[in-house]
């Protein structure tokens, strides 16, 4: 599982693989990165045939913003014969989980789309491993760190609330209900 449409070129795929059955892609992104799919749509089709036959989740009918950029993908992705599937989230599972973290001491305007991908993937699958969910300006060494690995483009102010998230993560840790890779991996 991948969130918000990642970049999986040779420059990254040593430390990120490239294997995906699920890749998010947030309404915002569709819209910012996209034009919202209402010019051209060829960028977005070569964009995402990165990911193979993943299915592309997408919150078209959590909020009304989401539903229109969704169902474009959905079309669009349609329209070409794409290998990729979309599917839609639940919007009482986005709703439920976000009542469920808030009652974990989460205090945000919204969610982080890895903390949902998280919440999906302990429900699915027997184990999870999560990267990528450290939420400061150096790792644990001190070094500097970008917030993405292909970017330092960090979320609106305000937004989400990175610490809190990665807190409760960290419980879910050291309980043994996941595992949370924090340094590099190591080679097999």
């Amino acid at each position: 599982m991948r969130c918000n449409l990642p970049p999986l070129s040779k420059a990254y795929s040593k430390d990120v693989g490239s294997k995906t059955q699920l890749v998010t892609a947030n309404p915002s992104i569709i819209n910012k990165r996209f034009q919202n799919l209402l010019w051209s749509r060829k960028a977005f089709v070569d964009k995402v045939k990165v990911y193979n036959q993943s299915y592309i989740y997408m919150p078209a009918f959590s909020m009304k913003a989401g539903t229109e950029p969704s169902l474009r993908v959905y079309y669009t992705l349609t329209d070409v014969g794409a290998k990729q599937k979309v599917i839609f989230a639940n919007p009482n599972f986005l709703r439920d989980s976000g009542k469920f973290w808030k009652s974990k001491g989460i205090h945000a305007k919204r969610l982080s789309t890895g903390l949902f991908l998280v919440s999906a993937a302990l429900g699915l699958c027997e184990e999870v491993t999560i990267y990528g969910f450290w939420p400061f300006s150096t790792d644990l060494h001190r070094r500097y760190i970008s917030h993405h690995y292909y970017d330092n483009v960090l979320p609106d102010s305000g937004f989400h609330a990175m610490p809190e998230e990665f807190l409760q993560l960290w419980f879910l840790h050291k309980r043994g209900v996941l595992r949370m890779q924090l340094e590099h991996c190591e080679d097999s």
